[in-house]
């Protein structure tokens, strides 16, 4: 029995379900892309599909909008897939065990993939029905959003012929979005020497983080594991000698790190002091935080006595001190819009190899002269830690256009609706707006989207009001677009 069922908009929830039932991470979207391909041939409409498995379906107007300019309305198909410490859920096979909980949908122990699912399942819901008025659409599915927007660098807009572009991709209702900031990727690669050692490993964790979105959560000033590792071995560090075998933590860029991990070896008669250092670390941080990071915990593991391979003394430090010198959170903020973060750094993956520590950031501007500044930030830090960097994918910011007429129906038409006027914004994260007009510049873009808390994160749930609202919204929308 499906769990949605009893839910309003019934036709957007069954189909938000049966997206949910598909495995759709990022990279792996081969079989949701020929689930849209094949609902858009069940109901004879024209769909096509490209070799990133973007796709593109077209619908004709309804009675009295047959000659009105098309709508573009376009979500991505790729999902976060993070999941609470300890889980078993395998993304890659299973669908995702969704639950209803004081006004939200969830997802157990995993991320939902509100974002982006549900802007796929309102289209769809438009695309299956006989009796919502609205001009042709042209629905853009993209792939692979999460991880630097490789559907939208991929695809072709030249077979597009609407103007007004409406992308369902953000996540607070009520506030229109109408620029986004730029960013890249940035890897470095820190050399470690091996060298054989005897004494006790101990394991640190640091987990419980809330996490959240890299770019619209930076602002909350969350703990960021990776950050908080390298200043809990320098801490050790200043008392006991230490040397790193290895640290680990984060699979995406875009997540703030919620865990990591480091094994490091001590002398034996140190592992106590190691375990007490660990605890007062602890103790720190929750001040710190003052109650923003409720499960933070904070571990340390010993194991028998060892003959490993550790890092050596030069290399160890190379590690924690880049870790400690490294940049995180909000960089900047707008001098324009009050209160809006212009410029964001997050590393948000740390890998361990047999000659190499690996991290990951992703950083986001909304200046480009800014945005240009920070990849001579994180060279920097590479150069001095005797490491390498490399940028790539690197995409533009969105910037508002005032002339736009889309932007105009959308103010009226929720002003008319709701009897307030909608924020209008650009947000701190990347959207797929910047890389489509790019490509076709005389594009008319905002983007919204219903409520979606903690996206990217296993606490990410869909509010089920704010979802019917939003729906109804785009209906009138839609509506005026004649």
């Amino acid at each position: 029995m499906a769990v949605l069922d009893q839910l309003e908009p019934k036709k957007v929830f069954q189909f938000f379900e049966e997206l949910c039932q598909i495995p759709h991470g990022t990279f792996d979207t081969k079989r949701i892309s020929d689930h849209c391909v094949a609902f858009a041939r069940e109901r004879g409409l024209e769909a096509a599909q490209d070799d990133a498995n973007n796709v593109i379906i077209r619908k004709p107007g309804t009675k009295g909008y047959e000659n009105s300019e098309p709508v573009i309305l376009q979500g991505h198909v790729d999902m976060v897939c993070e999941k609470k410490p300890g889980s078993s859920h395998d993304f890659s096979r299973e669908g995702l065990e969704l639950y209803i909980e004081d006004g939200y949908v969830k997802a157990k122990d995993t991320t939902l993939g509100g974002d982006d699912g549900i802007a796929v399942a309102m289209i769809m819901a438009l695309l299956d029905s006989n009796d919502i008025p609205h001009p042709p659409i042209e629905a853009v599915f993209t792939t692979d959003e999460e991880v630097g927007m490789g559907g939208a660098m991929a695809i072709d807009l030249s077979v597009l012929k609407g103007r007004k572009l409406i992308n369902i991709d953000s996540e607070e209702e009520g506030i229109l979005t109408t620029g986004c900031a730029g960013g890249f990727r940035y890897e470095t690669l820190i050399p470690v020497h091996r060298e054989r050692k005897t004494g006790t490993i101990v394991t640190l964790k640091i987990h419980g983080l809330q996490g959240g979105h890299s770019g619209i959560e930076i602002h909350k000033q969350r703990g960021n594991a990776h950050k908080m590792m390298g200043r809990l071995l320098n801490h050790i560090g200043k008392s006991v000698e230490i040397s790193l075998a290895e640290i680990n933590g984060g699979s995406k860029d875009n997540v703030i790190a919620m865990e990591s991990t480091a094994e490091i070896l001590v002398a034996d008669k140190d592992a106590a002091a190691v375990k007490a250092m660990a605890d007062e670390m602890k103790a720190v941080w929750d001040n710190e935080f003052m109650g923003d990071e409720p499960g933070l915990a904070v571990e340390a593991d010993t194991s028998a006595d060892s003959t490993v391979d550790v890092c050596d003394k030069a290399g160890t430090e190379r590690v924690i001190s880049y870790l400690v010198t490294c940049p995180y959170g909000v960089q900047g903020y707008s001098r324009k819009l009050k209160g809006l973060v212009e410029t964001s750094m997050n590393i948000g993956i740390l890998e361990t190899a047999a000659d190499h520590v690996k991290t990951v950031y992703l950083a986001r501007s909304s200046v480009e002269s800014k945005k240009q500044e920070m990849k001579e930030v994180l060279a920097a830090c590479a150069k001095t830690a005797g490491g390498e960097g490399q940028c790539y994918n690197e995409y533009p910011a969105w910037q508002f256009n005032p002339d736009s007429e889309l932007r105009q129906i959308m103010e009226d038409v929720y002003e008319d609706m709701f009897g307030k006027k909608p924020e209008v914004t650009t947000v701190h994260a990347g959207l797929e707006c910047g890389l489509f007009l790019g490509k076709k510049p005389d594009l008319d873009c905002v983007s919204f989207g219903p409520d979606i808390m903690d996206v990217h994160s296993f606490n990410e749930r869909l509010g089920i009001e704010s979802t019917a609202r939003s729906w109804k919204y785009l209906q009138a929308v839609l509506a005026k677009c004649k």
